[in-house]
């Protein structure tokens, strides 16, 4: 019985969230975890690194699971993915420390959310951007986006009815990239996030590209610590988890697990 570290991509399209719900509901979890209950022969839990919403994706989400193996990592991810339906798959799978738990020693994640900002629709782009014909104001938006960073009480961009103990995060970027009137992805980093933090964040900063908001408005969007001061929620099939890092060396395929850094624009 080993620890084991798995890094995985899915398309959130079919699937409600990555949370095991009841039955009747597909999750990413329940799907990797039956299939690798059936490789191995016995149950398995699995433990993510971040329950990702309905509809929102994932090109590097970590998980954790403890499950005796009688593969090599390589024949054991090929062996996993053959049982794996089409829209989520094992970028890597390998063996992790005893007492490693995704989740809970997850020091950063990068989330990315796209926008498609062309006048006309983009029928190859929707099911995974955020359509807005209006050109936005890029300027502004970077203007807002800066007043974000660092430590700050986001309970602004938490959705309501959630428990946490704390709402204080701290982003190390938040990134405004590409081209108005083109392709537009919102960059966001940071040490932990709130539920639909990061599509709230997105949808305030879409406010202020429209002419909506003044980008000088975050710091009393922050200040009132109610859902109601900042923007909507922008749809969840805008929004994918990039990668979760874990203060170690990040493996040969740079999957994800590697020191955070802070200024690199990643592309």
């Amino acid at each position: 019985m080993g620890t084991w570290r798995l890094t995985l991509e899915y398309d959130g399209s079919g699937f409600e969230g990555w949370q095991r719900q009841p039955e009747g509901h597909r999750t990413v979890q329940a799907v990797l975890e039956e299939a690798l209950s059936r490789l191995v022969g016995a149950p398995v839990a699995v433990t993510g690194a971040g329950r990702t919403d309905a509809g929102v994706h994932a090109e590097g989400q970590v998980a954790s699971a403890r499950f005796e193996a009688r593969l090599a990592p390589g024949e054991l991810r090929r062996a996993l993915n053959a049982g794996l339906p089409e829209d989520v798959a094992v970028r890597a799978l390998e063996p992790a420390p005893d007492g490693f738990d995704a989740r809970r020693d997850a020091r950063a994640k990068l989330y990315r959310y796209r926008i498609w900002n062309g006048p006309t629709r983009s029928p190859l782009r929707a099911p995974r951007s955020e359509s807005v014909r209006v050109r936005l104001d890029l300027a502004a938006m970077r203007d807002a986006a800066g007043r974000l960073r660092g430590e700050h009480d986001f309970a602004s961009f938490q959705a309501a009815g959630s428990s946490v103990v704390t709402t204080r995060r701290t982003l190390h970027r938040v990134d405004v990239l590409g081209r108005a009137g083109h392709a537009i992805r919102i960059e966001v980093e940071g040490d932990g996030f709130l539920r639909h933090m990061v599509r709230t964040l997105a949808g305030t900063l879409l406010e202020v590209g429209r002419g909506r908001r003044e980008p000088g408005s975050m710091g009393a969007v922050l200040a009132a610590r109610t859902r109601s001061a900042a923007g909507p929620t922008a749809a969840a099939r805008g929004l994918t988890l990039v990668r979760v890092d874990y203060g170690i060396p990040r493996d040969s395929e740079g999957l994800g697990g590697g020191p955070v850094d802070a200024g690199k624009a990643l592309g």
